[in-house]
């Protein structure tokens, strides 16, 4: 079982504070830092002082840390042009020496496309233009050196492109898709993943829809052994009940929900939590930090969680 660290900047980081807690991160010993793409502040937060680009963020993160794996969970595709996307991931990819991951996802927070000028085009739709843009980026991605790429999509029709620059991993960054869909989701994983995510569910919704995406990977000839399978959850570990509780009130939820709905508790409590996640068939946890000043939470979980996984 790996730990990643997964951050929500919209709802109010620097990207200094950002910096800081991915190299702590780093030092840690974590797999990877992940940040949220979204543009618009969530609940009660005012976002101060403002979003920051996820990638114009990541590549900052290349040339600042050493190691660690960066990536979005997740980029929206209404956001970005597929061409463009693959020329930015790309780049991030060479600054990083090779380190970046590509998490995409149709959109679904119609505010913040409202609040910055996006379009939001019906659900159909938006899974229409992710699918297009996972065709068009990978394609790009897997054109040999001087030949050329064509792509007759609808939405995004490429034509004579010289499918350049070309990223550091071969024979491409990892692509993340994730989320609770029965149907269209776990067929584009199938087709697309190198990883699938389940964002903030139960052990019991996990095996649900784990069995939907192997079943669809079956059904294309793709061996389910071939993806890493993921989840991502609210992180909430202290070392005493009292802790615990100062850390939930912090980011402003109760205990009793965490640790029904998140990785909360003590040391011995996430272990567990983890445990029967990892039974469930993951392989990775994304713990979502959302007290970006509390560095000591991170030491916590790498000194007395991670050794036990």
């Amino acid at each position: 079982m790996e730990l990643r660290i997964f951050t929500e900047p919209q709802q109010g980081a620097t990207y200094d504070q950002l910096l800081t807690v991915a190299r702590a991160a780093e030092d840690a010993g974590y797999g990877a830092f992940f940040r949220s793409d979204h543009y618009l502040a969530m609940g009660s937060s005012t976002g101060e002082p403002g979003p920051t680009d996820a990638w114009t963020t990541l590549a900052g993160l290349a040339r600042d840390t050493t190691r660690i794996r960066l990536g979005t969970l997740v980029t929206a595709a209404t956001f970005r042009l597929p061409g463009p996307l693959a020329i930015t991931v790309a780049q991030v990819d060479q600054m990083s020496g090779g380190r970046v991951e590509l998490g995409i996802g149709a959109g679904w927070f119609a505010e913040e496309h409202t609040a910055y000028g996006i379009p939001f085009p019906s659900v159909g739709e938006r899974f229409d233009r992710l699918e297009e843009q996972l065709a068009v980026i990978t394609g790009l991605w897997a054109t040999p050196a001087g030949e050329r790429f064509d792509f007759a999509g609808k939405h995004y029709p490429v034509t004579d492109s010289p499918a350049l620059p070309k990223p550091v991993q071969q024979p491409r960054p990892p692509i993340l898709l994730g989320g609770k869909g029965p149907k269209r989701t776990p067929r584009l994983a199938a087709r697309y993943a190198d990883e699938f995510n389940l964002p903030f569910v139960s052990v019991d919704e996990t095996v649900a829809q784990f069995g939907r995406v192997r079943a669809a990977c079956a059904e294309a000839g793709r061996d389910p052994g071939s993806l890493r399978w993921s989840n991502a959850l609210v992180l909430c570990c202290g070392r005493d009940d009292a802790e615990v509780s100062r850390r939930a009130a912090v980011i402003g939820r109760e205990p009793a929900e965490l640790r029904q709905n998140g990785v909360a508790g003590t040391p011995a409590e996430v272990v567990d939590t983890i445990g029967r996640y990892a039974e469930a068939g993951s392989e990775r946890i994304y713990l979502q930090v959302l007290d970006l000043a509390d560095l000591d939470q991170l030491e916590l979980v790498a000194a007395e969680v991670m050794p036990q996984l």
